[in-house]
């Protein structure tokens, strides 16, 4: 009975497998947002404000509302990893890397013979990228600013991992300079309108 009930297990997920390809889009974005206080975020939740005009277009991911425990159910993201064409990580610099729970969700999901592995296909050439913001400026972030390095060289974690899975990683899109700007400044929301703009414009690329 044991043998029967898993043979029939196998069947199911295998059906289930199957159908969830059919229903897989290539042409759509998944942008994973990791924002521990998106509620108050400028840049970002304007970001957010544009890619929800275009549902049909980007699917809004937002891992610290899915788990706001921590405890990230790795199946159910490869799942919706898969049933997507393209994978973009958004987020917001954290001491020069990204908030701690998307460094999780990349261990969690992306898995030995998943991700990785003499089986693990399910990222391989799969337009992946980086959305990302700086409190810093852009000279801050370059040869010649305080920091001495751009943020290239502080993403490359992120485009090493992509590219260690076989993915085709695409580039990444920045806005600089978050924390020296208020929203009271004209000037500077209109840097935050053409920066969602052209973020809409980077995401149509891939």
């Amino acid at each position: 009975m044991r043998t029967y009930a898993t043979a029939q297990r196998r069947l199911y997920s295998k059906a289930y497998k199957t159908e969830r390809s059919r229903r897989a889009d290539p042409m759509k974005t998944l942008v994973v947002v990791t924002h521990p206080g998106i509620d108050t975020s400028v840049v970002n939740r304007r970001w957010l404000e544009e890619l929800r005009k275009y549902p049909d277009r980007y699917t809004v991911h937002e891992l610290h509302k899915a788990y706001p425990d921590g405890n990230i159910q790795a199946e159910k993201e490869q799942e919706l990893i898969e049933a997507h064409g393209h994978l973009v990580l958004q987020f917001p610099i954290y001491w020069f890397s990204s908030p701690p729970l998307l460094k999780k969700w990349l261990d969690d999901v992306f898995t030995y013979g998943w991700a990785y592995g003499s089986k693990g296909d399910k990222l391989r050439n799969r337009k992946t990228a980086l959305a990302v913001t700086a409190g810093g400026t852009r000279l801050d972030f370059s040869e010649e600013g305080k920091l001495r390095c751009g943020l290239d060289r502080i993403l490359s974690p992120f485009e090493t991992t992509f590219r260690y899975c076989g993915s085709d990683y695409q580039d990444f899109y920045a806005f600089y300079g978050a924390e020296y700007e208020t929203v009271e400044n004209a000037d500077y929301l209109k840097r935050l309108d053409r920066s969602a703009q052209g973020y809409i414009e980077f995401l149509s690329r891939l």
